[in-house]
């Protein structure tokens, strides 16, 4: 093999290495804003989950009988 074919094997084996690094630069780019996107609903969620919480505690009484009871003496 002379320098030639070396250099040319090196120059192809770059071009592949280079082409490979982008793909995954891409993927990893990808999942980002794919873990974003869903870092930034579960805050949405634990938000809307507190406050649905907030109003179901500041709405339920603490001793109250339950819609369903029925005293039996009248």
């Amino acid at each position: 093999m002379d320098i030639q074919e070396k250099i040319d094997r090196l120059e192809e084996l770059t071009f592949f290495q280079e082409r490979l690094l982008s793909q995954l630069n891409d993927a990893l780019a990808s999942q980002q804003r794919q873990l974003d996107r869903l870092e930034a609903r579960t805050a949405m969620l634990e938000k809307k989950l507190d406050d649905v919480a907030l109003a179901y505690s500041q709405e339920a009484p603490v001793n109250a009988l339950p819609p369903h009871y029925m005293p039996t003496s009248f």
